[in-house]
């Protein structure tokens, strides 16, 4: 009989009250090809994986198992595997494949390849017990970083990071972080680190405190003015009508990058008023594996303070619903 596996699929994508996410049973995968057969050990929750699951990101095929911050263990590997072997510690991120030809790719924007695939939305990712991944796309982790504390960095730490150089803070900046979660509060981290000054822009109350904990210099409500003019932003929250507020408080020359996948509508512009005085406004594509090993690399200089909170695997419908409400401080990680 083959064998199978418990994992959570996006079964009929709505609002998260709905119960989008299912518990279900799948067939244990075999790795083809490229790549390996990993034992989930942790996978960390993104709010692209709500995206998903709520239907403003269009799911690709039905049913997906969500799931692209995964921690795990190689058990087994297809005909063509040379980089790891069973045994081996790995990281999982969002970026599945690329085409490896086109333009994009041939530039070093693999990024913006228009054949790319992705973790947990293309395939099936780590809201499951096992998961098969190619391993060119994967990262070797070292045995004594925590899986709990690892996962957020596959994405939320990478995305942040690209955010960053997209946002092209000058040196020893002030950097103004709109939104302040998984993603945000290791970015602010890497901005600290590179001398920046940053100000922080929620409208979780609870997420001001820690902001503060951490080094950044203030931390008021996402639609305050930050204390001084800001040469660089980071949009994090999904919400366009933040945009305009965050590019009028940027100083002349000032660059805004948008972090996430998903934004609401953005209301109009006023150009003297938003974007005169050459304001910048730029979005972010996913990331690339360049973008991947100059981040772990950073983190593994400058160990980072990963806030996380676990959720067992049985709990990964209550761990979207949490994130969703903004309950979640850090990142919610689910554990087997």
């Amino acid at each position: 009989m083959e064998p199978t596996m418990d994992a959570w699929a996006v079964t009929r994508p709505g609002p998260i009250e709905t119960g989008p996410l299912e518990r279900v049973v799948r067939p244990v995968p075999r790795p083809r090809g490229h790549e390996l057969e990993i034992e989930v050990l942790a996978c960390a929750v993104c709010r692209t994986d709500l995206h998903l699951a709520e239907g403003d990101l269009a799911p690709r095929r039905p049913g997906t198992v969500p799931g692209h911050e995964v921690v795990g263990r190689a058990v087994s590997r297809g005909p063509d595997t040379e980089l790891y072997a069973p045994g081996d510690r790995v990281g999982v991120a969002w970026p599945a494949s690329t085409c490896g030809v086109c333009a994009y790719r041939r530039r070093g924007d693999e990024n913006l390849c228009p054949y790319s695939t992705y973790t947990g939305w293309d395939r099936d990712g780590g809201f499951a017990r096992r998961l098969t991944a190619d391993e060119r796309y994967m990262h070797p982790l070292p045995e004594t970083l925590p899986a709990t504390t690892t996962a957020p960095l596959l994405c939320a730490g990478v995305i942040g990071y690209r955010a960053l150089q997209r946002a092209e803070p000058p040196e020893r900046g002030v950097l103004g972080l709109y939104g302040f979660g998984a993603s945000a509060h290791l970015t602010a981290q890497v901005a600290l680190a590179q001398g920046a000054t940053v100000h922080v822009m929620t409208r979780s109350r609870e997420a001001r405190e820690p902001a503060l904990e951490l080094g950044c210099h203030s931390a008021t409500g996402a639609y305050d003015p930050p204390p001084e003019p800001i040469s660089s932003a980071i949009l994090f929250a999904p919400v366009g009508d933040l945009v305009p507020t965050a590019l009028r408080a940027l100083d002349r020359g000032g660059t805004l990058a948008i972090a996430g996948i998903h934004l609401t509508d953005i209301p109009s512009l006023d150009y003297r008023r938003d974007l005169f005085q050459e304001r910048s406004l730029r979005s972010v594509t996913a990331n690339t594996r360049k973008d991947a090993r100059a981040f772990l690399d950073f983190a593994a200089e400058h160990p980072l303070t990963v806030t996380a909170t676990p959720y067992p695997f049985d709990a990964a419908d209550r761990a979207l619903a949490d994130l969703a409400a903004d309950r979640v401080r850090g990142a919610a990680v689910l554990l087997p």
